[in-house]
Parts: C-alpha cells; structure tokens; sequence
C-alpha cells in the first residue's frame, strides 16, 4: 500500500492558509488583553461589519458545532424547535449538540432535493406542530453550501427568508462552507444572507484555510442579548481571542477567503470533469468544492490500496470527495489516474 493521503478525504485535511499563518505569527509578538478585549479582536469585528455592510454583533467560537447549537439556542427556548434539512450537519453530524445547548429545543427534519430545503415540505413539518402538545417552531436552518455540495441561490434563499418572517421564524444560516457557494455564485456576502432575510450566520473559516474558529454573526444586535455569557458559559470564550482572531483577518482583508474558495472551487470542477471522462458516474451538481461519486467495493478497496482515503457519504455506495484551497493539479491528476486504473482493473476482474 502507499502513503495514504489525505488530499481529498476533507477539507478539514488541509494546512493554514499563508496569509492567515502570517497574521497568526504576526500576533504572537508581545502581549495583549485576554478575553476578547485586544486590537486584533476588535479589528475583525470591524473588519466582519464592513464586509457585510451592516452594524453586526459578531462572536468568535472555537468550531462550528458549537457555533451552530449556541446561535440556535440563542434564538429559541427549552419547547422550540428547528426546522433543518434531512441531511443537515447539526441534525446528522453534531452530536445532539443542539438540543443540548438549548436545554432541549427539537430539531424537525423536513425534505428536498439535492440537500436543499423544500418550501412545501417545510409546509407540511409546520403543520404537524399546530398545537400545544408539539414543539413551537421557532427556526429554520438552513447550510450554504448545502452537504451533497449544492448551492442556494439568492432567490431561493429570498424564498426562505420571506417564508419565515411571514410566520414570525428566524432563519439560521450554517455557513461553514459560504465562502465556497459565495465563490459559485459570484454575488456579494450581504446579498445572500442579511439582505437575504438571515437573522443569524454561523461564519466557517476552518474549511477555508484556518486552523479553527468560527464567527458567529447577529444582524440584528437585538438578538445577541447576553449571547458572551452564553459562549462563556460552554467553554467558548477563549482567554487568548486575539490567536482566533488574526487568522480572520488573514482572511478578511483582501478577500482572501474569496480567492481560497475560488481555488477550491475550480479544483472541485476539474476533478470532476476528469473523474467523469474516466467513467465516474457523478450523484449532484457540483456547484462548490464537493464532488459525489457512485462507487462499487472493488474500486474503492483499489483506491484506498493506493492509499487514497475519502468518506462513504450516502448509501448506497456514494462517496464524498472535497477539494480545498490548497489542492494542486498534481493531486488532481494522480488520483483521476489511479481512479482510472482502479476502475479499469475491477471491469477486467469482473469480466
């Protein structure tokens, strides 16, 4: 077997982007004030509401588990409940945590294709908790990009958006991979979430060239009432902010977030179209930095042979590859060649 490698398994494989290590180092020179109370801190902050171009309460979180359930916590109480999709990160991969930090809020999953929310089955879920003895709905969530790696457009998030404040609901963005549908759709931050009728925005910078920290964005200030006693309160708050915060502004200015999603995006797109001239049958659209693929056992025993690693994401027998800012041509090739190869062996076995 070979090295394994990683490139492709996540986005959460990848290094520190440059200029975000340079912030990094940058910060680590002399003291500054705990807690969130230094330059750096403050500078993202300003640097966050002139990027969206509103007057924002902006929080940074260690990850975006606990960024996603203390924004849905913040927005219901014990008896509320949160609308997601089927597949959403924090009903499938989260652990409970947003139950957990809300002290008990339900989430109620609800259907659509290619990952993203149906307004019809929204409707449906709504009108299965029209009394006393269901949880009140309170939220909807939904992920930009969305977990098969679709995108939402800007009149679908509109849709969503005018659907909830016709019916007195708060729309939660999971924004871990936003840069990447901001890339795809080539319209500005502010358009495609506050403009859009997003309360609240759970900001990913870990899947865009940071080693972690989350932003977690109110755009009505009103909203974020007590939200640091919240955050200080699950162990969120971190003493040292100011080396969660200098990556961000690594990010921030000079759109660098913009130009890594980008990267990851293009990546995602020539990967793809070579997979496919390869015989790979493709499950979604690419429209981000994901790409599904159906794959038999005997192929994937072959590749993981090779020492390529990725994640079996749907059954049956889909797979999930990701690409991120730092994929190279170099990769790209090896392992549409090795795909090929593995793919070519296992009909000749089969035959």
């Amino acid at each position: 077997m070979r090295t394994p490698r990683y490139d492709f398994a996540s986005d959460n494989t990848a290094g520190i982007c440059p200029e975000a290590w340079a912030k990094l180092v940058e910060a680590n020179s002399g003291s500054a004030s705990s807690y969130g109370e230094d330059e750096w801190t403050q500078r993202v902050c300003d640097k966050v509401r002139e990027t969206f171009a509103t007057d924002c309460d902006v929080y940074l979180i260690f990850n975006g588990t606990a960024a996603n359930a203390l924004a849905l916590a913040q927005l219901g109480r014990s008896y509320h409940s949160v609308i997601c999709h089927e597949r959403a990160h924090i009903d499938n991969d989260e652990c409970g945590a947003c139950e957990f930090y809300s002290g008990g809020s339900k989430l109620l999953p609800a259907g659509g294709l290619q990952g993203k929310l149906d307004l019809a089955e929204i409707e449906t879920v709504l009108a299965r908790q029209n009394e006393l003895h269901s949880p009140k709905p309170r939220t909807i969530s939904l992920t930009q990009a969305t977990e098969m790696g679709t995108v939402y457009s800007l009149s679908e998030v509109q849709a969503i958006g005018h659907f909830a404040r016709e019916r007195g609901l708060f729309l939660h963005m999971d924004g871990a991979r936003l840069a990447n549908a901001v890339a795809s759709l080539g319209i500005q931050l502010a358009e495609i979430t506050w403009q859009a009728g997003v309360d609240v925005l759970c900001w990913g910078g870990t899947k865009n060239g940071l080693a972690g920290g989350e932003l977690v964005i109110f755009f009505d200030r009103r909203l974020s009432q007590d939200f640091e006693y919240r955050a200080k309160q699950a162990g969120q708050l971190a003493s040292k902010m100011r080396f969660l915060a200098a990556p961000w502004l690594g990010l921030l200015e000079n759109e660098v977030w913009l130009q890594n999603a980008q990267r990851a995006n293009h990546a995602a797109r020539r990967l793809a179209e070579g997979l496919k001239r390869a015989g790979a049958e493709l499950c979604f659209s690419v429209e981000s930095s994901a790409i599904f693929l159906r794959l038999n056992g005997a192929t994937v025993s072959r590749m993981n042979e090779k020492g390529w690693y990725f994640f079996k994401f749907i059954e049956p027998d889909v797979y999930r590859l990701m690409c991120s800012w730092m994929t190279t041509d170099e990769a790209i090739a090896a392992l549409i060649a090795d795909f090929a190869a593995s793919r070519s062996c296992t009909a000749i076995t089969a035959a």
